[in-house]
């Protein structure tokens, strides 16, 4: 178990985010470039940060396209019930 007094004179043992490339898990020097995405996501190259945006923006046009699937189908769901009427009845 670490010690509180290791953590705060900066021996801390965790991996700092930066030590590594987020895709290829490679490590990065520190004395090289470091291709940033999103903020806080580090690269070795510009061809891993590239693979990376192209993976994202395929998962986001993914879930446009479940989102607009599943919005069609609630679109026709309640054109298909326009001619019915619905509600309470009364029986005298």
């Amino acid at each position: 178990m670490k010690s509180a007094a290791l953590y705060f004179a900066g021996c801390d043992e965790q991996p700092h985010f930066l030590d590594s490339c987020f895709l290829c898990n490679r490590p990065l020097a520190p004395n090289s470039d470091i291709f940033m995405y999103r903020g806080n996501t580090p690269f070795c190259s510009q061809e891993c940060r590239q693979e990376q945006i192209e993976i994202d923006e395929a998962n986001e046009r993914r879930w446009n396209r479940s989102s607009n699937t599943n919005r069609k189908t609630a679109d026709s769901r309640k054109e298909s019930n326009e001619g019915v009427r619905t509600g309470a009845v009364a029986v005298a």
